[in-house]
């Protein structure tokens, strides 16, 4: 499903940063008397700014420029980084498929590698095409093995179970720190448990308990998590961009038949799939609203304020409204 983005070159040079104790710096200005940290996606990289408070770290976010992950592919300078950091923290998925060449080039024996989908284990997902849901061509008749749903982190209860792991290796790193970063843990683990809460609350109360999406899907673990309904145009990484005729009216007849008033996209999205939608619609007056899966939050969000629980907050808020 993935690999005619993991195909595409990316011709745009980035600069990419680093921070000691989460102050943004340049990535390639190491400090040699802290822990060197390198996450390929924005929540990882929030989640350890948070665990490690306080702590002599130097922390750099490869995407930070705000390409979407699955149209990432590393740099000489990237590898470079990667191979001389202390812990290495990825997602796992199909759009990391260059992780494995990365790897191979480690010049840091004593590195430490987190795989998010190795952490969460047996809660790791299948792709699920549901009904309705557009095909990418070259699968319509593929009988490939499974692929596997890499958005783990869009899950808050992931999240909690990702932190943990995180905290160990990072104790297992600098074992004279183990206790800031338990502190730490136990702190941010609060905001995770109540956030959660929010969300359990926000579903308990739903009168509408299905989301259609006008997009790709990439809130599966949300959604199952509080047993909501989805239907959707793409699945959570497909490279399709234009929907067939078919998918927008299954779309428009579920929202019909549902009586819903409102349409998702994702972060980034052009609108014109919902437009399509809404216009294919009896009453053709549903508002288009965004869920934000932090694939592309860049620099200048995170100066901005942009943080794991803020982005999920959010999107609590947006559920809240629509699911009402």
């Amino acid at each position: 499903m993935f690999k005619k983005l993991l195909a595409c070159s990316v011709l745009t040079a980035f600069l990419f940063t680093g921070c000691s104790a989460g102050n943004i710096a340049n990535a390639e200005k190491y400090e040699t008397s802290g822990v060197n940290i390198v996450c390929t996606l924005f929540p990882e990289y929030d989640w350890t700014k948070e665990l490690t408070a306080g702590q002599d770290v130097n922390l750099t976010y490869l995407l930070d420029s705000g390409l979407d992950l699955h149209n990432y592919q590393p740099s000489a300078k990237d590898m470079i980084t990667i191979s001389d950091c202390d812990l290495f923290i990825y997602i796992g998925g199909e759009s990391e498929s260059w992780v494995d060449d990365a790897l191979k080039e480690v010049t840091n024996p004593d590195m430490k590698v987190i795989k998010l989908m190795d952490v969460i284990g047996d809660s790791v997902r299948e792709e699920e095409l549901k009904e309705g849901m557009q095909a990418e061509e070259e699968e319509e008749d593929s009988e490939e093995e499974c692929e596997y749903d890499e958005h783990v982190w869009l899950s808050v209860k992931n999240a909690e179970t990702i932190c943990s792991a995180i905290c160990e290796t990072l104790s297992e790193i600098q074992p004279e720190c183990a206790q800031a970063y338990q502190n730490n843990l136990q702190a941010y683990t609060e905001k995770l448990n109540a956030l959660d809460q929010e969300f359990t609350e926000m579903a308990d109360a739903a009168s509408v308990r299905t989301v259609v999406f006008a997009d790709r899907f990439p809130f599966r673990y949300l959604t199952e998590d509080y047993h909501l309904d989805y239907y959707a145009a793409f699945v959570g990484c497909s490279a399709e961009t234009e929907a067939s005729f078919e998918t927008i009216a299954f779309l428009a007849n579920k929202i019909d038949d549902l009586q819903l008033n409102t349409v998702f996209t994702i972060e980034n999205a052009d609108h014109s799939i919902a437009d399509a939608v809404i216009s294919s619609t009896k009453e053709k007056n549903q508002k288009i609203v965004t869920l934000n899966s932090m694939q592309s939050v860049n620099s200048d969000d995170i100066a901005q304020g942009a943080s794991y629980l803020t982005i999920m907050q959010n999107n609590l808020e947006i559920l809240k409204e629509a699911l009402n």
